[in-house]
């Protein structure tokens, strides 16, 4: 059964901005019932509001569902993901397509950079970090020191259902991984090839230093 909260933000979906009272007639609710939810989806960052002027008068506050709350509706996202990268391969040589995850991939990439200081940390310090990062964009990372090698294995992946169609994003978290460790990451086991996980080698180039094997994070 579908809940008040889920009301309104499938009308916030559908509408994409609302008033209080426009949500209550959609609704067919009083106001200050609608006001109750709303306070509730804005404490969960899964809607947000501003004030916007129409004409004369008074400004009316609008609400607005915000990125994590677009995301509680995976569904149609995923489909327009689908047949806008089926039409861009179709439209494009596929050289041209490459060339566009992997700048896509960098952009994030260096986005991240710019935000988390990485400066002077150890290579496991980096580990740590980049794990962190993954498992929230939505994969489930942990990494171990083996011999003279770093793993990283990625037992989830968020991309996992558009990857079966369309590769290429593949590139995305390989290329996060290697410009936050600033070091080439390989990528030697995949999902999308029928293996448990997804698994890159880092070489151990900044600290030699023995660490257990059995250790993870």
């Amino acid at each position: 059964m579908t809940t008040t909260r889920e009301r309104v933000m499938q009308t916030l979906l559908s509408r994409q901005r609302c008033t209080i009272n426009d949500l209550a007639d959609e609704l067919d609710m009083n106001p200050i019932s609608v006001r109750h939810h709303i306070a509730k989806l804005e404490a969960e960052d899964l809607i947000k509001s501003e004030e916007v002027r129409h004409g004369v008068g008074r400004p009316r506050r609008e609400y607005f569902l915000t990125e994590e709350g677009m995301e509680k509706f995976p569904t149609r996202y995923l489909q327009l993901t689908m047949r806008l990268l089926t039409q861009l391969k179709e439209s494009l040589p596929e050289a041209t397509v490459k060339e566009l995850f992997s700048e896509m991939a960098k952009d994030l990439a260096e986005d991240y950079a710019e935000r988390l200081d990485t400066e002077g940390l150890s290579l496991e310090e980096r580990l740590d970090l980049v794990a962190d990062m993954l498992n929230k964009e939505g994969f489930s990372v942990n990494w171990f020191h083996q011999g003279d090698q770093y793993i990283i294995r990625e037992t989830g992946c968020p991309y996992y259902r558009i990857g079966q169609t369309h590769p290429e994003v593949c590139c995305v978290d390989q290329t996060l991984i290697s410009t936050l460790l600033e070091i080439p990451a390989h990528k030697i086991k995949c999902i999308l090839d029928g293996d448990e996980q997804c698994t890159y080698v880092v070489d151990d180039l900044i600290m030699p230093e023995s660490v257990d094997d059995s250790r993870s994070h």
